[in-house]
């Protein structure tokens, strides 16, 4: 499953570790992301969602 939201487009953000003696490797941090069903021009689909989304009330959820 893709690490994108589909209703905010949030992805994955890079960036590094860095260890007690500085030194640096890359790392990746990646968006809660939910399948679930809602409701999508009156027809219920499969959405990958982030949780931020969910929470805040942009996505209709079905039953």
């Amino acid at each position: 499953m893709a690490s994108i939201c589909e209703v905010c487009g949030k992805g994955t953000m890079s960036g590094n570790n860095v260890s007690h003696s500085n030194r640096h490797t890359k790392r990746a941090w990646k968006p809660n992301i939910q399948q679930v069903r809602a409701v999508v021009d009156g027809q219920t689909k499969r959405v990958n969602v982030c949780t931020r989304c969910l929470r805040s009330g942009k996505v209709n959820r079905a039953i």
